[in-house]
């Protein structure tokens, strides 16, 4: 396993499905995961640090395990089967863990509520991610700015069959 962050999430400029973009903490490998439209406003909400007159889904959620005294203790994109991406999210409470069963894309929204780390399976970045170019991503970095210019021409250069998908 692999710790990731959220690098960004845009829409891909054919089909205009919103994408996830993480990015590994150690190396400059990056896995795309095109997500639904309610949840990528649930990442880009929390992203942004933006209010919702009601609660989301993921804010409910992540109330409710608060008030029963559970905790996200992380998330893992565990597998890619047929072009789908599976995850686990992994809560604590009285000490003890429970693994379940999530969406990748729900798992994110969640654990950028609870601040809670993402993982990804060697397998799955070895199999689906893609590694940019050296100083490419130091100097996104440097500007938020160019940061989108960037993720907008990934977007518009990347098909699925780079990751392994065949579709």
């Amino acid at each position: 396993m692999q710790e990731m962050v959220v690098y960004g999430v845009s829409f891909d400029m054919v089909g205009k499905q919103p994408i996830v973009l993480l990015k590994t903490v150690e190396t400059n490998r990056f896995l795309p995961i095109w997500i639904g439209h309610p949840e990528a406003s649930a990442i880009l909400a929390k992203l942004q640090d933006s209010d919702t007159p009601r609660p989301m889904t993921h804010d409910l959620f992540s109330t409710a395990l608060g008030e029963l005294d559970a905790e996200v203790v992380k998330i893992e994109v565990v597998e890619m089967k047929d072009s789908t991406f599976f995850a686990k999210v992994v809560l604590r409470r009285d000490g003890e863990e429970v693994s379940l069963d999530a969406r990748p894309s729900d798992a994110i929204a969640l654990a950028l509520r609870a601040k809670a780390p993402i993982f990804a399976a060697d397998d799955v970045i070895e199999a689906s991610a893609i590694r940019m170019e050296e100083g490419e991503e130091d100097a996104a970095a440097a500007e938020p700015e160019q940061l989108v210019e960037d993720f907008k021409q990934f977007l518009e250069d990347v098909r699925p069959e780079d990751f392994g998908a065949d579709g």
